[in-house]
């Protein structure tokens, strides 16, 4: 069975990105995919100093060793300032080439305003600096108070078709690098 760990790099509680991430991991388990979702709001996660050791944070280690047994990686970030999120930048340093070598990747932005693809080239340049391989469907929610449901679900039948098309390429994907690892 692939192994996909989720990551949403927003602290807000019911914030979009958790909600595109339930949107995206509902669909890959309908593929038959087990996802595991890491929530930074419940995580005691330091600032990154560049060591291989936090003595004191038993979440790195968490992070670190859930994400090394993953296969995949669906990874959610709010778009800031022209970026991805400073949580999920965090999360992401904390780990290393042993920790995301490998490891396919979709990829999804949210943004407040006009939808761009600023955090997703970033997310994108950072996993390929880690020789992660990610998938070439990536999403980018512009507005996205529009696109979600009181719910959570999502409203527009487009951006469900969109991420449809994203799940069934990152557990198939996921499946194809396994098979030749």
């Amino acid at each position: 069975m692939v192994k996909i760990v989720g990551i949403a790099g927003s602290l807000r509680p019911k914030s979009y990105s958790h909600q595109a991430l339930a949107s995206a991991t509902q669909r890959v388990e309908a593929l038959g995919a087990s996802v595991e979702i890491l929530d930074l709001r419940q995580m005691q996660l330091p600032f990154c100093i560049g060591s291989d050791d936090y003595p004191g944070y038993p979440d790195v280690v968490r992070l670190r060793e859930t994400v090394q047994a993953a296969d995949g990686l669906i990874l959610v970030s709010p778009e800031y300032h022209g970026s991805l999120s400073g949580v999920m930048k965090n999360a992401l340093d904390l780990m290393n080439f042993d920790h995301l070598s490998g490891k396919v990747t979709g990829l999804i932005s949210i943004l407040g305003g006009q939808h761009n693809s600023n955090a997703l080239n970033d997310l994108r340049i950072i996993m390929r600096w880690v020789h992660g391989w990610v998938i070439p469907e990536q999403i980018a929610i512009g507005q996205a108070w529009k696109s979600f449901g009181e719910d959570g679900k999502l409203l527009d039948e487009k951006l469900s078709k969109r991420f449809d098309q994203f799940a069934e390429s990152l557990v198939e994907n996921t499946r194809r690098l396994r098979e030749v690892l």
